[in-house]
């Protein structure tokens, strides 16, 4: 089942390029729409077959129709896996497993845009990963269980402003979490339609332009060992969102004015992502595995 919120924070079921309101059933939740989407995670295996009901009697609405909304609004806890991909075969082991929390208020959905701070940062850039939806309550999960806990899957943006805070540190907090930060959807999509998360395509376009392109068979810490490792640190609840990480290699700047869509097999596409940067600064139009060719090609120039 692939869950939306469309127009004003209503539960959807995405068909195609159709819309279905499954409303009803949930509305007795809570009265926050992000509350409300935690809440129907938890109680999901008991409210399923009021939900499948409403979307096979419910009308349809063409999607373009509609205005999405972050399918997961207010997720108690966003972990982001750092360094996690083994980046084409350019690493020659995987890094420490890492991760950082992203301020939740940085979410935001299809066709919203990305606001640039005034900050002084080197760069900003995209991160596209695939990002786990928890399912159920958990400390200490073993890696065998893991894939007991995830309720679903969703494509997510990790945006990040590089070169700020103290030199020496990881600088996770302003380096992740500005308002707009993280981008998600257009759809959460249940466990059971997704066969093997461990091998999807995750990519990502800019201006129309492929920039990232790379399979979830190459993350250096597999998804059971995430889940197992993050539920080591925190207790996991219902409406938790684990990114697993991207592969750095088509990394490229954000700038005024771009347009960006982002997929994963399976998951739907994000589109309509807008970047605005009010101080109109400009970066090279190269990614990092370009930039990195071109200082090799002149190294031995």
């Amino acid at each position: 089942m692939k869950l939306v919120l469309f127009d004003d924070n209503r539960l959807g079921v995405l068909d195609g390029e159709e819309v279905v309101d499954v409303s009803a059933p949930w509305e007795g939740l809570a009265l926050d729409p992000g509350v409300r989407m935690n809440r129907l995670i938890e109680r999901f295996a008991e409210l399923r077959p009021k939900l499948e009901e409403a979307a096979r009697n419910g009308k349809k609405i063409p999607v373009h129709k509609v205005k999405l909304r972050a399918p997961l609004p207010r997720p108690g806890k966003l972990v982001c896996m750092a360094v996690n991909y083994m980046e084409y075969g350019t690493r020659s082991e995987p890094a420490p497993i890492n991760a950082f929390l992203k301020s939740p208020r940085a979410i935001i959905g299809p066709d919203e845009t990305i606001v640039l701070p005034a900050e002084p940062a080197t760069v900003f850039e995209h991160e596209a990963e695939l990002a786990l939806v928890i399912g159920k309550a958990g400390r200490n999960v073993p890696a065998a269980r893991a894939y007991d806990y995830i309720f679903g899957y969703l494509n997510f943006i990790d945006g990040s402003a590089r070169g700020l805070g103290a030199p020496g540190m990881d600088n996770f907090f302003p380096g992740k979490s500005w308002h707009t930060f993280a981008p998600m959807g257009p759809a959460m999509v249940t466990a059971d339609e997704v066969k093997d998360p461990q091998n999807l395509t995750v990519r990502l376009w800019m201006n129309g332009v492929l920039r990232q392109d790379y399979p979830t068979s190459d993350m250096a810490h597999k998804i059971p060992r995430v889940v197992e490792w993050v539920s080591s640190v925190l207790s996991l609840e219902p409406g938790d969102v684990i990114a697993t990480g991207t592969n750095h290699q088509g990394l490229g700047p954000l700038q005024d004015g771009d347009e960006l869509e982002m997929e994963i097999d399976g998951l739907g596409r994000l589109r309509g992502l807008k970047v605005s940067d009010p101080q109109k600064r400009s970066w090279a139009r190269q990614t990092r595995s370009q930039q990195a060719a071109r200082e090799a090609a002149l190294a031995r120039a």
